[in-house]
């Protein structure tokens, strides 16, 4: 009697480790004959659709078998795209990147956000998101001092409203009450650059990664550091914490130097399976540090500085967690001129 139930157990082990080694076959080969989308919360061109394009190449690569369509969602700051994310069905087939300006808009309630950035399924970054203010040398502006006692109204490209970009600048006018900042929403992409050229526009703030190649042809400069992090990659640009005066200032530059080591993310919507959210990871960490990737970025004057999915997740859970003190002065910042 006990060897027949002996045997039997065996035999119920043994079948189970076959199902085991068929379940993690069958997970490693997920993503065979299967597309993926890339949603890209940006219009085409910028530094949003070129990392897009370029992180989205890399894990097909990865993902043997694969296909990864790269499909731009435009709108409301980046809103509609990372809406558009959240939606879709948690089965690992679409992912994608938007800005992580998303946290001012998640922390201020903003209408139109329908996503919680702390439960969607963190894949990875690609990039510190050094937020900078980049200033036109057609302009009349050699330096932020300059800019500090013009007296008049200065003109901020920025994308939606709600978005990073024209948070950061209202952000700004709100720490420098000197500084007479002039937001122009609606800029996608490479927009605010081609407007910078033409003079319609004086600067704007954003990653600086995104105006390398304008930096480095000549046509803009970097005017401040909206961090310690990016005033450390960027000798010589002066830092904007040692301009501020006020406890409000101090905590919305916190709150910006919370944001500087996350940029570039790849997102999927909450509720991705553990295994299959693995798979995404790996992949993702084997793109950013493919060195194929990384020639191709060197030449495109795009910084690689990766990260892991649990990374992000974890810092993304630290910026939410705001006290009221510094979401009061964003709000404040982010409220409309009178």
């Amino acid at each position: 009697m006990f060897k027949r139930f002996l045997a039997a157990a065996v035999g119920v082990l043994l079948v189970a480790g076959c199902q085991q080694q068929t379940s993690t076959a069958v997970d490693a080969n997920y993503f065979d004959g299967k597309t993926i989308t890339y949603i890209v919360a940006t219009d085409p061109g910028g530094g949003y659709d070129t990392y897009g394009r370029l992180i989205a190449r890399y894990m097909q690569k990865h993902l043997p078998g694969s296909r990864v369509v790269v499909r731009n969602v435009p709108g409301a700051g980046h809103i509609v795209g990372a809406n558009t994310i959240n939606a879709a069905r948690p089965d690992g087939l679409t992912i994608g990147m938007f800005n992580t300006g998303l946290i001012y808009n998640q922390l201020l309630k903003l209408d139109g956000v329908q996503f919680d950035l702390a439960k969607m399924s963190w894949i990875g970054k690609a990039s510190n998101e050094l937020r900078v203010m980049l200033v036109a040398t057609n302009s009349p502006y050699k330096s932020f001092e300059e800019m500090l006692h013009a007296g008049v109204p200065i003109k901020f490209a920025a994308s939606g409203v709600g978005s990073a970009a024209y948070l950061d600048a209202r952000i700004l006018d709100s720490i420098f009450p000197e500084l007479e900042v002039q937001v122009i929403a609606g800029f996608d992409g490479s927009e605010g650059e081609l407007s910078m050229l033409r003079g319609e526009v004086v600067a704007q703030v954003g990653i600086a990664s995104s105006y390398e190649n304008f930096v480095h042809a000549g046509n803009g400069y970097y005017a401040l550091a909206m961090s310690q992090l990016a005033a450390d990659d960027l000798p010589g640009v002066p830092l904007a914490q040692d301009y501020v005066t006020t406890e409000d200032g101090h905590r919305l530059l916190s709150l910006l130097e919370a944001l500087s080591d996350l940029g570039r993310l790849t997102v999927g919507p909450p509720g991705i399976p553990p295994d299959i959210l693995a798979i995404l990871r790996e992949a993702h960490n084997a793109a950013v540090a493919d060195p194929d990737l990384l020639a191709e970025a060197k030449t495109m004057l795009i910084p690689i500085t990766g990260g892991t999915g649990e990374y992000v997740q974890g810092r993304i859970a630290e910026a939410l967690n705001q006290p009221p003190e510094t979401i009061a002065a964003l709000a404040v910042a982010a409220a409309p001129p009178q």
